[in-house]
């Protein structure tokens, strides 16, 4: 965030359902995230919901491309374009997905891909930058190792957010990651295998609804997401995963996060006790952080929303064959729940 030249009370639009890290990363240089709601189909943010938090303050989009698949990123891209904004594009669940033809991370001004534990590929913790923008890969470096040491030496004007942090990657961390991008490709197919074996065999079954994939996008399936219709079901979401769980099926749970719910960001605490960024020079944001602001987002993360987490195992044929299995086991108990 910092390399985009971000000043103290600049605002930052971003979807209430992604890693925590998004909103705080805005936090970091003295930005105020603006949550935009998410589209019911593919849980990422939806363009219309971003055109309308735009602001005179508004200097960049932090778009997710959440779960796996990519959000409408021409769209969005129009959208910044018209408003002179940075995208930067949080690539973390999706590495390997493509979004008409180009591989997601790669078409915003700023990929971003993590290498933590339960990423597609990992590190152990860490994370990729990606730009073809030679200004910003040069200001990324800078940021990565106390930039404040050497602008002097390199003759660095711009000195905005030349702010020293230690980000380096270890030379162990790298010889993994290099050997892990070997096994990307295997490793995204056998995640979509999965997805696709799932929705093959969960398709039909009555109040649920399988990911639904754009014809220009894959799906990489960092989670399998999947919607109930409690009304159909005449059973709750709680009801349902305590009978998935107790059939053994892995990695099963409900709802996801509403980031603007947060105590953070309810209470405006962030760096002391003013209110800062939110309270800064005697002025007050009027940024929005209640209830209602994203009901997309509110309703799936409290009724309806239901997801397999399958970041977290390795799900072979048989494996998956088991998890439908007992989907419908349950499915054909529901009016016993």
């Amino acid at each position: 965030m910092g390399a985009i030249g971000l000043e103290p009370g600049d605002e930052v639009i971003v979807s209430p359902w992604t890693m925590s890290a998004d909103a705080a990363a805005i936090l970091l240089w003295n930005a105020i995230p603006v949550f935009a709601d998410i589209e019911p189909m593919t849980f990422n943010l939806n363009p219309d919901e971003i055109e309308k938090k735009i602001s005179s303050r508004t200097r960049a989009i932090l778009v997710s491309d959440i779960f796996g698949h990519a959000a409408k990123l021409d769209e969005i891209l129009k959208i910044a374009r018209k408003h002179k904004l940075k995208v930067i594009e949080d690539a973390a669940q999706a590495p390997g997905a493509k979004y008409r033809n180009q591989y997601v991370g790669t078409i915003g001004d700023i990929g971003v891909y993590s290498m933590n534990y339960h990423k597609h590929i990992h590190t152990g913790e860490g994370g990729v930058c990606v730009t073809n923008d030679p200004k910003l890969a040069e200001r990324m470096q800078l940021i990565r190792n106390h930039a404040e040491s050497v602008v002097g030496r390199k003759g660095e004007t711009d000195l905005a957010n030349m702010i020293g942090f230690n980000f380096r990657m270890g030379e162990m961390e790298a010889a993994i990651g290099i050997e892990q991008l070997k096994k990307l490709e295997k490793i995204v197919r056998s995640k979509t295998e999965a997805g696709e074996q799932l929705t093959r065999g969960l398709r039909g079954l009555k109040g649920l609804r399988v990911p639904e994939i754009s014809s220009d996008c894959s799906h990489v399936f960092y989670v399998y997401p999947l919607v109930i219709d409690p009304q159909v079901l005449h059973v709750s979401r709680e009801r349902i995963i305590e009978a998935l769980c107790a059939e053994g099926v892995p990695g099963v749970d409900g709802a996801y996060v509403n980031l603007h719910t947060l105590p953070l960001f309810q209470r405006r605490i962030a760096y002391g006790e003013s209110g800062f960024p939110w309270m800064m020079n005697g002025q007050k944001s009027t940024v929005q952080y209640g209830k209602g602001i994203c009901p997309v987002a509110e309703e799936l993360h409290e009724k309806t929303f239901l997801k397999i987490k399958i970041c977290s195992y390795r799900f072979n044929r048989e494996e998956t064959a088991s998890v439908v299995e007992a989907f419908k086991k349950v499915w054909n108990q529901l009016e016993q729940l």
